[in-house]
């Protein structure tokens, strides 16, 4: 998949990550990838299903990818932070 369909979430209001994710979406894009680590997790749920049941009601979550990345902190410790992939999809219709 183009990096084009990757939203990176971070601190910014979810709706600013919704409004991307919707714009890939009609934009053509049959798949986009919502991606966070750390605190954004719970931000990048919260876009993902804002985008499901209130903007595309269609798009569905194809699967949910979870791991752990081992970060060098500012100290020089080596630190272990969680991050997850959204993948959702829109399914072909029918014309």
């Amino acid at each position: 998949m183009p990096e084009d369909n990757v939203i990176f979430v971070g601190n910014k209001p979810v709706m600013n990550y919704v409004l991307a994710a919707v714009t890939q979406f009609n934009e053509g894009a049959k798949e986009v990838t919502i991606k966070a680590r750390g605190r954004a997790i719970s931000r990048a749920v919260d876009t993902a299903e804002v985008v499901r049941h209130r903007f595309l009601t269609d798009v569905q979550i194809d699967r949910i990818q979870i791991s752990t990345e081992e970060l060098d902190s500012e100290k020089g410790e080596k630190i272990n932070v969680s991050s997850i992939e959204i993948f959702l999809k829109r399914p072909q219709t029918s014309q």
